[in-house]
Order: C-alpha cells, then structure tokens, then sequence
C-alpha cells in the first residue's frame, strides 16, 4: 500500500532555496556539478559497505552516473546505482539542514545577492542547487539491500513544502529528475550536458555516462557497406580517481575542479599541494588552502578534516585525526596503502599509522605556508586575513611545531601602526635595537586602545618597537608562546619594563633620583588607596600620562581576567598595581596638596582614570563620573 505523507520544509531550507534562486542566476550550470558529485559520493559509500557485505551490490557492482534529457518534455535526469536511501533518510537529508552553525550563518546574509551568492559558496548548497535552474524536482530512490517495495519518491517545487511516497523501485540508488523552468531549457540539450560534464566533472573516479546514439546502416564513399551501430552509454569523462594521476598530466583547472568537488566550495583554492609517498609508509595526498574561511570555521562542534581514502576506496569523510584542530580550515583527501580496508574511526584514533600520516599531513601544510609567506607575501597576507587566528591556536596544541608556527604568525606594530600592516616575529627581531634581548607586545580590546596605551610612551620615545595585539585569542596565544628564537615575550603591562642595556646610565641614574624624591608621595598615595591597589610606585614607562596600572609578576592579565569572564569561569580578586609619574603636572598638583582629603580624592580620581585606559570599563562608573565632576567644580572656584 502507498503511504503518501505532506512535510513542511525546515525554515533554513526556505530561506535557502528563496536565496539561492535569486542569487545564483549567474552560475546555473553549477547544478550539474552538485548533483553528479552528490551521485558519485553515493557511489563511493556502497563500495566501502560492500567491502563487508557484496549482496549490497544485488549483482550489479558496476557503478556509474548517468545524465539524460528529454527536450519536448524539459527534464533533466541525473541517476546513480549507488548507495540510495531510505524514506526516514530521504526525509531527514532531502528537508532539512544538518550543518552546525546554520543559524548564525543566515544571521550574516545581507539580503544583497551579489554578497550573499559569495556567503552561499562557504555553505555548500548541494542537493538544493537542482531548484536553480528547475520549477519542480522529483527523487527516486531506493536504498541499497531493501527490497524493491520500498522506494521512495519524493517530490517539491521547492517552497514551502515536499511530498514523500513509498513505491516499487527495482534498482537500487537515486534518480533526480529536474523538470526546467521555461527559461532553463537549454539545459535539456544533449550537446550543453556533456560540454558542463567535460569542465566540471573530468575528475570524478566513477564513469559519469550519457547516451549515444547508435548509427544506421550505411555506404562509404567507395560503395563499402558500413553495419549500423546501437546506441549505448558512453563516459563523458576519464573516469580516473584525479589523485591517482601524474600532477604532469593534471592541469590547474582539473585541481581546482576537484577543490570544489571534495569542499563544494563556490571559489577557487588559494594554493594546493599533490605529493606521492613512498617507502616505510605509502600513501597520497592531495591537500588545499582555501581562499574564504567556512561560515562555520568557529564552531569547535562543526565537522572537519580530510576525505580518507585506502587503496582508492574511499572509507569516510571529515576524517579529523589527519589534521590537527588549528589547520582544521585544510580541506583535501589522503589516500593510504597502509591502513585496512575495514578501519573505523574509533582504530585510527590511536593508531600509529594515523599519527606518523598527521604529522607528514601537517608538516605538508605548515611547510606550504612557509613556502607562501617568504615567495608570495601578498597573497600570504590574503590568506591571514582568513585564517589567522585559527593559525594563533597552533602553539598551544602543537608543540612539536610552535617554533615553525610562530615564524608563520602576524601582527600589528608600532613600526606602522596600522591595523592592516603585519609583521612577522623574524620581522621584529631584525628590526630589534642593539642591545635588546626581549620581543615587546601589549595586548589591548582593540587595536586603537593598543596604539594609544599610555605603556607605550618610553617606548616610542627610544624608538623601540612593540607588537599590538588585539585579537581575542592573543593573550592565550601569548601564555603558550613565551619565547621566539631564544628571544623571550615580555608585556610593556606587566611589572617591571625591563629594558635592560636599552637603558644608559643616565636614564638609570635620573629614575633613582626621581624616585628617591618621590618616596613620601608614593607613601601618602599607599595610604589614601590602600584597600584599592596591592602596591604603588614610581613609573618607569610613562612620558606624558600622569599614572597607570599594571599587573604584577605571577597575576592575571586584564585580557586574561576578561576571557575567563567571557567563559564564565571564575576569577580571583586581585588588586593591580599603581604606577604614578612624579614628573607629571597632574601629579605634581597632587604632591602639592595639603588636605589629606582632597589629597586622597585627586588620587582616587588617577587610579580611576588608569583602570578605565587599562580594563575600558570601571566597576563603578557613576562614582567616577560623580568624583570627577567633585573635581572639576572644585577647580572652577
């Protein structure tokens, strides 16, 4: 008995289909590409489940693609002997959409095609793509080993709702026929078909077929008989696994064709790299850089990692134990000799083959970007734009590689200034005064707050360069990355400055002198803040701000304190340092104070003014503003 069924679609496939049909329009034919590369990944599934179970194959173990279409009636019919699905399967794959992230990703459409077209490329369309060029979709499919009287048919016209329906099928695997919109006809010709096979799918290992028509009998040109030829289904493409071929023989179209098979990625690799190993261990690889991050590269739960492939068969995708989690943006497949047929991921989660393939994966990665960074700095730079602060969790997850990681990071500095110049470590260090045995950085909420901190002051002024960071994830990095070639990390926020042989005798000798003098001042401040801060002292890094706060050795930094918050973990109460500038006009004013009163105001209202320069907020706003306000009325007298 048929058992008809009516499901509404997921709200994100509405949303999708509604987009991708008003901006797509441009690139049609991409149809084609999804479809057969959905038909030939359902290809490759039955072979690997019939590894261990042959009567999948109901006697038929020729897999194929097959494209035809039918002009007077504007179809197109894309099918596949592969693995097929069941009717939970059809409903749960063909109505909704299974991605994590799919939410914020609608969240950051703009509603303007041509933007949103580049938005859609990250998020991979698939199946969805057949409504670009088709006002009504029909699917049948059966799953491999069921029996015939359960197929399913599914059909929509792609709005708000599909239809879903059992029926006999006697083959296995899945038909999709496309039925044109008017203005899509051309697409039901025999000639455009193969032209878009020929450039989209050269690549793919199963033969993607057509029909020939077969030829009647006929005479030569000498009188000879020529017998008539049937017609029969013919490949339209090498049918070769392309990683299987010589990269002698294999153009840069064809790899960026595969790039966007295996990623269904809409753009171009940045870079990719095709390498054969043999010996101790036999294996290919054939790995890409992209050149936008996914919508979903921050989501830790989303699915990364190589399609992995042993002995040509391929065996599952998203393969993460081949790449660690910081080049978790890498996509590309590997394919091993070594492995058995029948691994699964919980074997090679701790097999010794899988760990000696991570590190030649990474080290092939890590070595393409050094490789990038020194011959082409530009599109380095394009690259870090997109993918730098995945890069900034290498060091903590890699140690075997955080030296070659660090070489590969970069970052603002004073050298510019500019959010949007970088410099290497390597950079810095060449660039470092004689004398200068530390690499100096401050981390801040953004950029503009680095630039402007007042612990740069001494700095500037001697002409010393400082790292600006403003990334989220720079002060983690930085706890991780203490030490660059020999040359320690060392904050201009945190205790001592420490500039060692950068400063002369004289400087030294005058900031001896200067906090001599400055002893009963420092010990009046001591007692008017006491319950606010754990110790004040005479500043050695400022020149024109009257006091600042820093973090003493061994306490939680601002941003450390902030990115613990933000992941609601608890943080221990700590008081900072105080840092007063004797020399300042503000503060001389506060030395000259009589009234232990007004005294013990005017040095609340510093601390005040340095913790909201240092943290960009204060716990108490309105008491400041209230203070200050005190303050100022008090001058106007």
């Amino acid at each position: 008995m048929s058992q008809q069924e009516t499901h509404g679609f997921q709200t994100e496939v509405k949303q999708l289909l509604h987009l991708m049909i008003h901006s797509l329009y441009s690139n049609k034919e991409i149809f084609l590409r999804e479809l057969v590369s959905n038909a030939a990944d359902a290809a490759d599934k039955l072979r690997y489940l019939a590894l261990s179970n042959d009567s999948l194959y109901e006697g038929d173990g020729e897999l194929r693609v097959r494209i035809s279409a039918d002009k007077e009636k504007g179809t197109v019919t894309i099918s596949d002997n592969g693995i097929g699905m069941t009717r939970d399967g059809v409903i749960e794959h063909l109505g909704t959409i299974a991605k994590s992230g799919t939410k914020e990703f609608f969240n950051n459409l703009s509603g303007e095609a041509s933007k949103d077209s580049q938005l859609i490329g990250q998020f991979g369309v698939g199946f969805y793509s057949a409504f670009i060029v088709a006002k009504k979709v029909t699917v049948r499919t059966r799953a491999a080993g069921t029996d015939v009287a359960h197929g399913v048919l599914w059909e929509s016209e792609g709005e708000g709702s599909f239809n879903v329906e059992t029926i006999t099928k006697n083959e296995r695997g899945t038909e999709i026929t496309l039925h044109l919109r008017d203005e899509e006809t051309e697409f039901a010709d025999d000639f455009r078909l193969r032209s878009i096979i020929t450039k989209y799918s050269d690549h793919i290992s199963v033969p993607v077929e057509m029909f020939e028509e077969g030829t009647p009998e006929s005479e030569g040109p000498d009188g000879e008989k020529i017998e008539a030829t049937e017609g029969a289904w013919k490949a339209m493409n090498k049918a070769t696994a392309l990683w299987t071929r010589s990269k002698s023989d294999i153009s840069d179209e064809e790899y960026q064709e595969f790039y966007k098979h295996i990623s269904h990625d809409y753009s171009d690799a940045l870079k990719w790299s095709h390498n054969r190993v043999e010996g101790k261990q036999e294996y290919t690889s054939l790995l890409y850089i992209p050149k936008k991050a996914p919508f979903d590269m921050w989501n830790r739960d989303s699915k990364h990692g190589l399609k992995l492939f042993v002995q040509r068969v391929f065996i599952m995708d998203d393969a993460e134990q081949f790449m660690p989690t910081y080049l978790r943006f890498v996509k590309g497949l590997i394919d091993s000799n070594d492995l058995p047929l029948n691994v699964s991921r919980e074997i090679l989660q701790d097999n010794q083959i899988t760990k000696a393939l991570r590190q030649g994966m990474t080290k092939r990665v890590l070595g393409m970007l050094e490789k990038m960074a020194k011959n082409e700095p530009e599109q380095y730079q394009e690259f870090w734009a997109e993918f730098g602060q995945v890069l900034k969790e290498g060091p903590a997850e890699d140690f075997a590689n955080k030296e070659k990681i660090a070489g590969l990071l970069r970052f603002a500095s004073t050298n510019d200034n500019s959010a949007a110049t970088t410099v290497s470590l390597d950079d810095y260090i060449e660039r470092m005064k004689e004398g200068q045995d530390k690499i100096y950085y401050i981390v801040a909420d953004s950029h503009e707050a680095a630039v402007n901190s007042p612990h740069l002051e001494l700095l500037r002024k001697k002409g010393i360069e400082v790292l600006l960071m403003s990334e989220r994830i720079d002060e983690w990095l930085i706890n991780h990355l203490t030490e660059y070639k020999d040359k320690k990390m060392h904050s201009v926020t945190r205790g001592d400055l420490e500039l060692g042989e950068l400063e002369d005798e004289a400087d030294k000798q005058e900031q001896e002198k200067v906090a001599e003098e400055a002893k009963p001042l420092v010990e009046r401040v001591k007692e008017a803040l006491k319950d606010k801060v754990t110790e004040v002292k005479v500043t050695t890094r400022l020149t024109d701000t009257p006091a600042c706060v820093v973090a003493g050795e061994g306490e939680m930094s601002t941003q450390m304190i902030k990115l613990m918050q933000a992941a609601g973990q608890p943080v221990p109460e700590s008081k900072p340092t105080f840092e007063i500038n004797p020399t300042h006009p503000l503060v001389e004013r506060l030395n000259n104070e009589p009234d232990e009163e007004l005294f013990a105001d005017w040095a609340n209202l510093l601390l005040q003014q340095a913790l909201l320069s240092e943290k960009g907020s204060l716990a108490d706003p309105s008491a400041f503003i209230k203070l200050m306000n005190q303050m100022l009325m008090a001058g106007l007298k």
